[in-house]
């Protein structure tokens, strides 16, 4: 059995999400600013008609802010029925990844504020957080920090 992921970058380091939460990559575009909105809502963008929030997952992560570059992107997503964006600092690839090939997360890892990491693959040298993003923000989370920006 394999699983198939969206493998971006964040501050040099490699993360993967389901592909099926996935709705499309874009590149970045101007992010209107929400007001008293929480560090890592960036804002919204319209979409194709749409208004979606926009979350910087460095800020989410509570990393160090970035620079955006060429390759920073917008994954858009959805988690629990709300569609969102991430900002990341780039999407190498999608990656088709065998179950053995995955770890769950260290017990200090996967507690408390670091539940949703699901898992550790191990691929070509390299290691990969795996996220669950309906535990990263829930979408009542999300429309929350919103309503009260």
């Amino acid at each position: 059995m394999e699983r198939q992921l969206v493998i971006f970058d964040l501050a040099n380091e490699h993360y993967g999400v389901d592909i099926a939460a996935v709705e499309s990559i874009i590149k970045l575009q101007p992010i209107t600013a929400i007001p008293r909105a929480p560090d890592f809502v960036e804002g919204v963008i319209n979409l194709r008609g749409n208004v979606l929030p926009v979350i910087d997952l460095r800020q989410r992560f509570q990393m160090e802010r970035g620079e955006p570059t060429k390759e920073t992107r917008i994954i858009v997503a959805e988690v629990e029925g709300l569609t969102i964006g991430m900002v990341v600092d780039a999407v190498s690839e999608v990656l088709r990844v065998p179950e053995d090939a995955i770890q769950p997360p260290p017990p200090a890892v996967a507690a408390g504020d670091s539940a949703y990491i699901t898992g550790i693959a191990k691929v070509n040298q390299r290691l990969i957080t795996l996220l669950d993003l309906g535990r990263l923000h829930s979408a009542e989370e999300v429309q929350q920090e919103l309503v009260a920006a």
